[in-house]
């Protein structure tokens, strides 16, 4: 199994450590660096045995026939991975959460 990231999720989670900074999620950088780490330690371990989803058409944009799971590190947030599998290789295309799109599920 292969684990790959599209160029803009990559952007995406690097942006993401200084946002819950800047948003005092964390006061810490390096509590908000082990939270986005987890994140993807969790992606690497569970995309191919976790049950996935057929991602809604609304998140078509960021890629066709995409599948989703969901990552809930608290009980407050919980996180939507989508992706592509072929031949047991994923490629990771959007990730979003139930504070900003939690209305689409």
């Amino acid at each position: 199994m292969k684990v790959a990231y599209h160029p803009q999720v990559i952007d995406f989670l690097e942006q993401l450590t200084f946002a819950l900074c800047k948003r005092e999620y964390f006061s810490f950088y390096e509590a908000a660096c082990e939270y986005v780490d987890k994140m993807i330690d969790y992606i690497s371990s569970n995309i191919h045995v976790r049950p996935n989803h057929k991602a809604p058409s609304i998140f078509e944009s960021y890629g066709k026939n995409m599948l989703y799971i969901t990552y809930q590190p608290n009980k407050q947030t919980t996180w939507y991975i989508f992706f592509n599998v072929n031949h047991n290789r994923y490629l990771i295309r959007y990730i979003t959460n139930n504070h900003v799109s939690g209305h689409l599920f």
